[in-house]
């Protein structure tokens, strides 16, 4: 299964691991690898997280207050947003 980054979604990851990164040195690198876990389970299992809306779905990352927001389609999994939960809920909306 192939996992595809939507630029803006990249992005929002590598600024999250620089936030971390600049509070604690080695908490982005936690960060990090909780959001890879993430969306490894992701991968795995695509259909068992939540449905927020259509066919978006979102897994949570623990220890971080962040969501991977993602959808599946023809065998590749498209990763629309890495986004902070308690921030505009609805800002990803516009890349689907």
């Amino acid at each position: 299964m192939n996992i595809v980054f939507h630029p803006e979604a990249e992005a929002e990851l590598s600024a999250a691991i620089d936030y971390y990164e600049a509070i604690e040195i080695g908490l982005g690198y936690d960060f990090s690898v909780e959001t890879h876990a993430s969306i490894e389970r992701i991968a795995a299992f695509p259909k068992a997280w939540t449905i927020i809306e259509s066919e978006i779905r979102r897994s949570l990352v623990r220890r971080f207050p962040y969501g991977v927001l993602y959808a599946e389609d023809d065998g590749n999994i498209y990763i629309i947003a890495v986004m902070h939960l308690h921030r505009e809920p609805n800002y990803w909306q516009y890349r689907v």
